[in-house]
């Protein structure tokens, strides 16, 4: 959930019901061709063996070496398909949005024309696999299907792919029409600098224009094991309906068998059709009652339920045979009349009571999965897969896909705790502590191609308060940020893994915008680890951070900690502090500590300065720096007294780069040494330390 204002001209920012306008900008727009950004052959990352070598596992396109003990401990294992056998070609690396490589994992994939093959072999035994992939939209939007040949230990099956869910365009809330006019032609664009309602003449708009999302992902269970050592081949088969298809990886698991309540109000005995055929929604409905009166948990057996409406839940206990399994799958609904809350849709979701009706308690929801028909995004829908208020509730091992948000809780509310889940394929954010939300956890959670921040703690009205997003990993979201902190007190973000941010954001964003409720009491962020992270802001067109505080509504200066974390192969900078320039002499970020830091590679600095304030910096090692350590620009006034901007060195800040140490004490402690576009240097692929 991000939006920025430029420093010269912004588009205009309008709201939204339950969630802000943002301002959206770009690169100049390239045709749904010229998005592949071919390239030549890349060699497999370090450590990770090779096409001709054993299985290249990686964490986040890493070496799991690098991110030993951070991001979630998960059932499956990641191979990235640039390190696989091929005939096909290996796309990117390319950080540069609105292109495929962009958003896949690692900024690499494959794209495979008809008859072409990607094949990986097993590192452990499996029985499921989840392919990451992309096929082109239809020429005047709404996707294609196209068939992928899978290949397992000699045994074949065919997956069918679709587009239906990926593919935006245009500005916000986006478009899937290719061939669309500006939605907002009086907003202010960045691809002509202009405002082109106002501009004469009328500049001439690319179209697409600013596509993107284009990724989706499928699982399949194999209906047997297979051991590691035995390929799993990946073919577009020559008669396919796509002009190519990109795989960007291929996750495999062994899942284990259905999970079975004995003891329980089971929903088929309650009319719940397990095909699919038949809605399931009062099945679900009546199992609720049942078991509230009976004090029994519901158990969903393994099947596929439609059900296109919210389920409302209150102390009750569903369960499911597992995510892979019991599958809960709904069509978004267009509603005859707009919902009091401003909803045009509705669709398949578990939802607590509304706060102000004193919300939900004592829910406990595990193994299963939400499949979700969302492929617009309007904010005012409530077409979120959990949503809705629950206290001294929990959520365990689901697979979230296809709905707007995740998981959008609106406070107040407390104690929820949320673990072992998968989120993926949003039209906006993965997880969003919203107003008021306390004493609450996410932990070993997996979110992946959100369509907005990956998770988010939004303070708006009222505080967050004591929450904790702890062994997390987020990847490649398409829009803002990896976990975005908006106000709040006492929260804490721990041994999280945050990769490949795209556009409008990056990995670990601290913000006073949107509202939010001041940051008061401590913020710790701690023993976290980004890569490729720090990407350029289109609109500034300056690079962020990995890490990146952004003062826009009201000075930060709360007691900030940030201890052990890892910036890893930054492609601009590792820590920017940031006011918008409009408020530069108004709002300051200050006392903010830094310790304890690794940061391998950088484009341009360790610290970019944008800001008035302070920071500390205590035993922050860095090497690969690619420009002066210390980008300091304070408020841009550029007294002779020195920045606005004061670093404080505590000791123990070692390594640098091209200019030498990266803290040197000619730069303290306000030394003014701003490069407002300083020249990147690529750094090398991240290494043990």
């Amino acid at each position: 959930m991000a939006r920025y204002t430029n420093h010269v001209a912004a588009e205009r920012l309008r709201g939204r019901a339950r969630r802000p306008a943002r301002t959206l900008v770009a690169l100049t727009a390239v045709t749904a061709g010229l998005v592949l950004g071919l390239g030549a052959p890349a060699p497999a990352a370090p450590g990770l063996g090779g096409r001709e070598g054993t299985p290249a596992v990686t964490r986040a396109g890493l070496d799991p070496a690098l991110v030993a003990g951070r991001g979630a401990t998960v059932d499956f294992v990641e191979q990235e398909a640039e390190n696989a056998a091929t005939n096909g070609t290996v796309i990117g690396p390319d950080r540069t949005a609105y292109t495929l490589p962009s958003e896949a994992s690692g900024r690499t994939a494959v794209r495979l024309k008809p008859g072409q093959y990607v094949e990986f072999t097993l590192p452990r035994a499996a029985n499921a696999l989840t392919v990451r992939y992309s096929i082109p939209d239809a020429p005047e939007g709404g996707g294609i299907t196209a068939p992928l040949d899978v290949s397992v230990g000699g045994r074949r099956t065919t997956m069918t792919l679709t587009s239906q869910y990926s593919w935006l365009y245009n500005q916000y809330p986006f478009s899937n029409d290719p061939q669309g006019d500006l939605l907002h032609p009086d907003w202010w664009i960045t691809e002509c600098g202009c405002v082109p309602a106002a501009t004469s003449p009328t500049p001439t708009i690319d179209k697409p224009f600013r596509p993107s999302h284009f990724y989706d992902e499928q699982r399949l269970l194999l209906g047997r094991r297979y051991a590691a050592g035995d390929t799993v081949r990946l073919t577009a088969p020559k008669n396919s309906t796509a002009a190519w298809t990109v795989i960007d990886l291929l996750d495999t698991q062994l899942v284990g068998a259905p999970h079975v309540e004995k003891h329980a109000a089971n929903v088929i005995a309650f009319g719940a059709d397990p095909t699919g055929r038949r809605d399931a929604g009062g099945a679900f409905d009546r199992a609720i009652a049942y078991a509230k009166k009976r004090h029994l948990k519901v158990y969903v057996p393994p099947g596929t339920y439609q059900v296109n409406r919210h389920i409302t839940v209150d102390d009750v206990t569903i369960v499911g045979a597992g995510s892979w399994y019991t599958i809960v799958k709904g069509h978004q609904v267009t509603l005859d009349t707009p919902a009091p809350d401003g909803s045009v849709h509705t669709g398949v979701g578990f939802y607590g009571k509304d706060a102000a009706d004193g919300g939900s308690h004592d829910v406990h929801l595990s193994g299963f999965a939400v499949e979700g028909d969302v492929r617009e995004r309007i904010d005012t829908d409530q077409v979120n897969a959990l949503g809705g208020a629950l206290s001294d509730s929990t959520i365990d091992g689901l697979y979230l896909h296809h709905t707007k948000v995740g998981m959008w809780f609106d406070g107040p509310m407390t104690r929820l705790r949320v673990t072992r889940t998968v989120i993926a394929d949003q039209i906006a954010d993965g997880l969003n502590f919203h107003t008021g939300v306390t004493d609450s956890s996410v932990s070993n959670t997996f979110v992946r191609n959100t369509g907005d921040d990956g998770l988010a703690m939004w303070s708006e009205k009222t505080g967050d308060a004591r929450n904790v997003f702890d062994h997390n990993t987020v990847q490649t979201p398409v829009l803002a940020n990896g976990i975005a902190l908006y106000g709040g007190t006492d929260n804490t973000v721990t041994g999280n893994l945050i990769a490949d941010p795209i556009r409008e954001g990056s990995a670990i964003q601290v913000g006073s915008r949107f509202g939010a409720q001041p940051f008061t009491g401590h913020l710790k962020i701690t023993d976290n680890t980004t890569v490729r992270s720090g990407p350029f802001e289109l609109n500034w067109k300056i690079g962020l951070g990995a890490i990146w505080f952004y003062a826009l509504e009201r000075d930060i200066d709360a007691d900030i900690q940030v201890t052990g974390d890892h910036f890893l192969d930054n492609t601009y900078n590792a820590i920017m502090l940031v006011s918008d320039f409009p408020v530069k002499d108004k709002y300051a970020i200050r006392g903010v500590r830094f310790k304890d830091i690794r940061v391998d590679g950088t484009g341009t600095s360790v610290l970019s300065a944008r800001s008035a304030g302070s920071a500390s910096f205590e035993n922050v090692d860095a090497r690969n720096v690619g420009a002066v350590g210390i980008n300091n620009c304070g408020s841009f006034n550029f007294p002779a007294s020195g920045s606005e901007f004061a670093v404080n060195d505590l000791g123990g800040n070692d390594g640098g780069g091209t200019t030498g140490p990266w803290l040197a004490s000619w730069e303290l402690p306000n030394t003014i040494t701003c490069d407002d576009r300083p020249a990147v240097v690529p750094p090398p692929a991240p290494a043990p330390w």
